[in-house]
């Protein structure tokens, strides 16, 4: 055999293996398709696809961070409001990611706008400000069941914003001021019930002891003469005037007589 076409069929054979050598990297999976039908799923490593005969289609394994835009939805209780959310997911089955659905990226992403509308247009609007985390977790199950037929497991989903119009963000503000108001008041009337039931036991022990009555009096006035006003007005007890009264009363009959 010539040396030219010994040199030739080489430089075929060399270019032949380093056209059916890949590289993959540790996070990356090749899915083989042997004459347009599935072979395997190859890698990480080195490894061998034959040019021609066989095609391959690289699937990065990696979790994938989905920003879900921006959605228009209405609250069980007709409140009108922007929710967007942001969706962590990662391919767990490369075999299906690739034969089961086209896309599975743009599927996840459709899906996942579909479903935030869904699932939040079933709650009200403080159930969508005060319960996050329920509602994340809602999301996150119905996602994850329906792409698990594509191979995708959703990691996680948080809802990043809850946009109100002006009107209703002042409405919100006006039933958290009411809101407050109210509970001033419950709290004001708990203290009087508190402070009455305080006094009627008062009441009750002073009522068994007229004198203690007296002392109390006393107190009372005392305090009141601590102040630098010039006048002091005070009611004067029945107890200390019904004795005078009495008296003179006596000294008018004995004087008739």
């Amino acid at each position: 055999m010539p040396f030219e076409v010994l040199a030739f069929v080489l430089v075929l054979v060399i270019v032949f293996i380093a056209s059916a050598l890949r590289i993959l990297r540790e996070y990356e999976r090749a899915v083989i398709f042997t004459l347009g039908r599935f072979t395997s799923v190859k890698g990480p490593g080195l490894i061998f696809v034959i040019p021609v005969i066989q095609q391959m289609v690289k699937v990065d394994l990696r979790v994938i961070v989905m920003d879900v835009p921006s959605q228009d939805v209405i609250s069980r209780d007709n409140v009108s409001v922007k929710v967007n959310a942001v969706v962590y997911f990662r391919v767990i089955d490369p075999e299906r990611a690739i034969i089961q659905v086209e896309d599975y990226l743009a599927a996840t992403s459709q899906l996942a706008q579909t479903t935030l509308r869904s699932v939040l247009g079933q709650h009200e609007l403080d159930e969508m400000l005060a319960e996050r985390d329920k509602l994340n977790d809602d999301v996150r199950k119905i996602l994850d069941s329906q792409t698990d037929a594509w191979g995708i497991k959703v990691a996680n989903v948080e809802i990043k914003h809850v946009d109100l119009d002006e009107s209703m963000i002042r409405a919100i503000a006006r039933q958290a001021e009411a809101e407050r108001s109210r509970r001033a008041k419950v709290i004001h009337a708990e203290g009087e019930e508190q402070a009455a039931e305080k006094l009627m036991q008062a009441a009750r022990i002073l009522a068994q002891q007229p004198q203690a009555l007296q002392l109390r009096y006393l107190e009372t006035l005392t305090a009141v003469a601590g102040d630098k006003s010039s006048t002091i007005v005070f009611p004067l007890p029945m107890d200390l005037v019904e004795p005078l009264i009495q008296m003179t009363r006596g000294s008018k009959v004995d004087g008739a007589s």
